[in-house]
C-alpha cells in the first residue's frame, strides 16, 4: 500500500484513565512548587475531587493562586489574569475544567513570562505578531468531554455581540506539557453539556477524518474514536447501564478529537461556528452539533454531483458502515445512513436550533460573510456562499 508523505506536531504527554489526577502532584514537581490553577466558575473546587487534590499538594508543598473563567474567555481575561499573575513567581500553570477554562488557562500560561497582550497575536485580528515564547509550563485536565483542547496548540478567546469575533492564539509552545485525561471528573456533567461536547468531539473527529489536510496516522486515531463515541455517546447520556463505560469512551474519544484537528485542521462547521458564537450566545458544542446532519449531507450532496471522485466519499461511507455496523453496504446507501444517524442523534440528544439563541435569516449573509477562516479551507469540497446560506437556513 502507498503511503503518502506526512508529518506531526508536538503532542502532550498523555495520562490517561480513572484516577490519573491522582498522578498530579508528580507531573507538577519538576517544574517547581508554585501554581497557578486555572478552573471553573464554581464546579470543580465544589467536588470532592477537589479537595483531595488540594489537600494533596498542601501536603508535599504546593502553593497556588487561584484564577477562575466563567463562560468563554475573551482576551481581555487573558490580559487581566497575565497582569495580576506575571510577577508572583508562578512556575506551573494547572488547567482543570472545560474547553473553555483549558484555553484560557492555556493563552495565559503562555504569556506569563512574555507578558504582552494576547491580542498582539490573535490570528485574524491586530497585528498577528510571532509569538517568541517562552511558555510557563502548562499540564490540562479537561473536565468534560469535547474539545480536545488538552491535547491542541489552540486557545480560542472571543468577544460577543455586533462586532464579535472567536479567533485563536495558536502556537506549539503552547501544546500541554501533559494531557491528564480522568473519566472520574466526568461524572458530574449535566445532559445538555454532554450532548453538546459530545457532538463537538464527534464533529471534529469527522471533520478530521475527510480533511483535505488528513494523513493515515490521523485517518486511525480520528476513526477510533468515532467507534468510541458511537458506543459511548448515547449510552452515557441516556445514563444507560453502561453509563459509566461511555463516559470512559467519550473521554477517549474527544482526546483523539483534540489530536486529530491539531493536525489535519477541521471544516464546514467550525468555519461556521466561529461566527455563530461570536454574533450569538450560541455555546460552541451547541453550535457544532446542531449542523453536523446538515453540513455532512451537503457536502456529500456537493460531491456526489460536482466531484465524484473526491476521495472524501469513500471516507463518508466508511464512516457510514461503521454506524451501521455492517460491511457489505453501497458507498450510496452508506453515506445516506450516516446522515440518517446523525439527524436522529441531533434529535435525541435535544440539539437546539439557531433560532433557539436569536439568529433569524437576515442574519445569515453576515455569518457566511465571516466564515471563511482555517477551518473552511480544510472542508473536503469548496462551499460557495449560497450553499453556506442554505446549510445554516436548514437548522434555523
Amino acid at each position: 500500500m502507498y503511503l503518502p508523505a506526512f508529518s506531526i506536531a508536538r503532542l502532550p504527554r498523555i495520562e490517561f484513565g480513572c484516577g490519573a489526577l491522582n498522578k498530579l502532584p508528580a507531573l507538577l514537581a519538576p517544574h517547581g512548587r508554585r501554581l497557578l490553577i486555572v478552573t471553573g466558575g464554581r464546579s470543580f473546587t465544589q467536588t470532592p475531587h477537589w479537595e483531595r487534590l488540594s489537600r494533596s499538594l498542601e501536603e508535599q508543598g504546593f502553593g497556588w493562586e487561584l484564577c477562575r473563567v466563567d463562560g468563554e474567555p475573551s482576551p481581555q481575561l487573558v490580559d487581566q489574569a497575565v497582569a495580576q499573575f506575571r510577577n508572583q513567581g508562578i512556575e506551573a500553570v494547572l488547567g482543570i475544567g472545560g474547553g473553555s477554562v483549558l484555553d484560557a488557562a492555556k493563552a495565559i500560561a503562555g504569556l506569563l513570562k512574555p507578558g504582552n497582550s494576547v491580542m498582539d497575536h490573535l490570528e485574524g485580528v491586530g497585528p498577528e505578531l510571532p509569538y517568541l515564547g517562552p511558555a510557563t509550563p502548562f499540564i490540562a485536565v479537561p473536565t468534560t468531554a469535547g474539545t480536545g483542547s488538552e491535547a491542541t496548540k489552540n486557545a480560542v478567546l472571543s468577544t460577543h455581540g455586533e462586532n464579535g469575533f472567536k479567533k485563536s492564539f495558536r502556537d506549539e509552545q503552547l501544546v500541554p506539557q501533559y494531557a491528564v485525561v480522568d473519566p472520574d471528573l466526568l461524572a458530574s456533567c449535566p445532559p445538555e453539556l454532554i450532548a453538546a461536547n459530545g457532538m463537538d468531539a464527534l464533529t471534529q473527529l469527522l471533520e478530521a477524518y475527510v480533511s483535505t489536510r488528513a494523513n493515515p496516522f490521523t485517518d486511525a486515531l480520528a476513526l477510533d474514536g468515532i467507534k468510541a463515541a458511537r458506543d459511548g455517546l448515547l449510552a452515557w447520556h441516556g445514563q444507560a447501564e453502561d453509563a459509566a463505560a461511555g463516559r470512559e469512551k467519550m473521554a477517549y474519544a474527544a482526546l483523539l478529537s483534540g489530536i486529530c484537528l491539531a493536525q489535519t485542521g477541521l471544516g464546514s462547521v467550525h468555519g461556521l461556528a466561529a461566527p455563530l458564537g461570536a454574533f450569538f450566545p450560541i455555546p460552541h458544542g451547541v453550535a457544532c452539533g446542531t449542523l453536523l446532519a446538515e453540513a455532512t449531507k451537503a457536502n456529500i450532496d456537493l460531491m456526489e454531483a460536482r466531484e465524484p471522485g473526491n476521495p472524501a466519499l469513500a471516507k463518508y461511507a466508511h464512516v457510514g458502515r461503521l454506524f451501521r455496523g455492517r460491511t457489505h453496504v453501497d458507498e450510496v446507501g452508506a453515506r445516506v445512513f450516516l446522515v440518517h444517524v446523525l439527524k436522529e442523534w441531533t434529535e435525541q440528544l435535544n440539539l437546539p436550533r439557531l433560532s433557539t439563541y436569536g439568529m433569524a435569516e437576515a442574519d445569515i449573509p453576515r455569518v457566511v460573510a465571516n466564515c471563511r477562516g482555517s477551518s473552511m479551507k480544510t472542508n473536503p469540497i469548496v462551499l460557495s456562499d449560497d450553499e453556506v446560506a442554505s446549510l445554516l437556513r436548514k437548522r434555523l
